[in-house]
């Protein structure tokens, strides 16, 4: 099952948002958690809140348990801006943006939930078949060389 939480008009450059919610996506919730806490940016504070009552969703609207959850998804879309002014030389202005984002976290339990040592193992074992493979098509093209090559008869005579 799926939980969402919304932070709208959150006082922060979506361009700046994006780039802590890249890394949380896909981790499960307690490391989430804690990546948000060591995180020294303005944004990973709204995102641990953000987070933080999605977590509250799931356990008080759907029943889930926030051990099984699992970031699935982590977007940070644009927000209206705010347009101000400041007075620069002679008499002139510029025009200063202030920008607001909408933070959208969704978890889910229906992702398995993968560690750094799964996810390691998986990695090397995909490798030794990779190896394998690249060894099999090694001695088959050795076969087939082989096979393609006949043993000429020497036509050589002396003289």
């Amino acid at each position: 099952m799926e939980v969402r939480s919304t932070y709208k008009y959150a006082r922060i450059s979506p361009f700046k948002a994006r780039e802590v919610t890249r890394e949380i996506q896909g981790l499960p919730v307690s490391a989430a958690l804690d990546l948000l806490a060591f995180t020294p940016k303005k944004a990973a504070f709204l995102i641990g809140k953000t987070l933080k009552s999605a977590i509250a969703n799931a356990e008080n609207n759907a029943n889930l348990k926030p051990d099984g959850l699992v970031v699935k998804e982590a977007v940070v879309g644009e927000g209206p801006t705010l347009k101000r002014i400041m007075a620069r030389a002679r008499g002139s202005a510029s025009r200063i943006q202030k920008r607001t984002s909408h933070i959208r976290i969704v978890l889910s339990d229906e992702i398995p939930i993968e560690t750094r040592e799964k996810r390691k193992a998986k990695r090397e074992q995909e490798k030794k078949m990779a190896k394998k493979e690249i060894k099999d098509e090694a001695s088959e093209s050795a076969e087939t060389v082989a096979e393609k090559k006949p043993a000429k008869p020497s036509t050589k005579t002396k003289k």
